[in-house]
């Protein structure tokens, strides 16, 4: 045991010892200090959530609703604006002012009354605007629409160019409220009886002869995909909406016929017009769903269908591509015959 005191008196020994107490003393001081701040440390009350009940709700004025709409926090517009929404919604005498306001002849009213409308129905309201009134005004808003004269321009006569995505705005909101009510019910029998084939559909400018008009509606059916149509495929799997285009020089009676399956080329329906057509067009049934989509159902069909639909592009890119550089197969060639 004589080595101890030769150790204890080594200075690295007492060195090493001292250095070890100092990292002891700071490290329990720091967790002192630790422990001493988080008992300190004053926390904030977590708030409560809070609901806001049907019968407060209900309580609201009018006046505040209004300071709400212009509070700066969001959360408390978005709740006003619910409330707005849902008081307008449900307040049948408001709905009707709207409705009587998007035909109004003034453009500026009756932008605001379409985008009021647009505002306040939504997927859970929809059904409101399901009803003879709501689609008498939408027609009459759509007429509203017309220009007052024709252009040449305005002819729905050319296969690559889609005027839709260029209509007036105002019109737009129109066929977008009858596109979600007929994709919501898929009955376009109320939207036949406001007239809307004889008021805005035929008013549109097909052609200047009844040949040239019936070849652009058909020509805008099968190469179209916007809303027009959607909403004219609607129309055509009803037997109203066909007595209605018949009747407007739209159609055929011979496309009708076909489209009936009464005619002796029915099976080539899929490419004489692309529609909708409904198993019972009964009235006693007019509010049953429709929307059977008749297929080519053989692949000879197909094949004259893509045959019909060849075409040369004659462009050299120095000038931009229209019709005239379109030469596209006559309908009238001799196909070879079936095997």
């Amino acid at each position: 045991m004589s080595w101890l005191p030769s150790i204890a008196r080594d200075e690295r020994v007492i060195l090493g010892f001292f250095s070890a107490a100092a990292v002891g003393t700071v490290y329990l001081m720091h967790m002192m200090l630790k422990d001493f701040r988080d008992e300190a440390e004053i926390k904030p009350t977590q708030p409560k959530t809070q609901y806001i009940t049907q019968e407060t709700e209900d309580a609201l004025k009018f006046s505040t609703l209004d300071t709400l709409l212009g509070h700066y926090n969001y959360a408390i517009r978005d709740t006003a604006c619910k409330i707005v929404c849902d008081r307008t919604a449900n307040d049948g005498s408001t709905l009707d002012v709207l409705l009587w306001g998007i035909t109004r002849p003034d453009y500026d009213e009756r932008m605001k009354n379409l985008r009021a409308l647009a505002f306040v129905t939504d997927q859970n309201t929809l059904h409101l605007l399901h009803n003879d009134k709501a689609y008498s005004a939408l027609v009459r808003s759509l007429e509203l629409c017309l220009p007052s004269e024709r252009k040449p321009e305005d002819k729905l006569n050319d296969k690559s160019y889609d005027e839709y995505y260029l209509r007036d705005m105002a019109e737009k909101l129109c066929l977008m409220f009858i596109s979600q009510l007929l994709h919501r019910y898929e009955v376009s029998n109320r939207l036949v009886k406001a007239k809307f084939v004889e008021k805005w559909l035929a008013k549109q400018y097909w052609g200047d002869t009844p040949d040239e008009v019936i070849t652009n509606f058909t020509q805008y059916m099968d190469v179209r995909d916007n809303r027009v149509s959607e909403i004219v495929k609607h129309i055509i799997g009803c037997r109203r909406g066909r007595e209605a285009l018949v009747k407007t020089g739209l159609i055929t009676q011979s496309t009708r016929d076909i489209i009936e399956g009464q005619g002796t080329s029915a099976r080539r329906l899929s490419y004489v017009l692309p529609i909708y057509v409904g198993t019972d067009d009964s009235d006693e049934n007019a509010d049953r769903p429709v929307g059977v989509r008749h297929q080519e159902h053989s692949a000879e069909e197909q094949r004259l269908r893509h045959r019909h639909r060849e075409a040369m592009v004659f462009n050299d890119g120095t000038r931009p591509l229209n019709s005239e550089d379109i030469i596209q197969r006559d309908h009238g060639t001799p196909m070879p015959s079936q095997p």
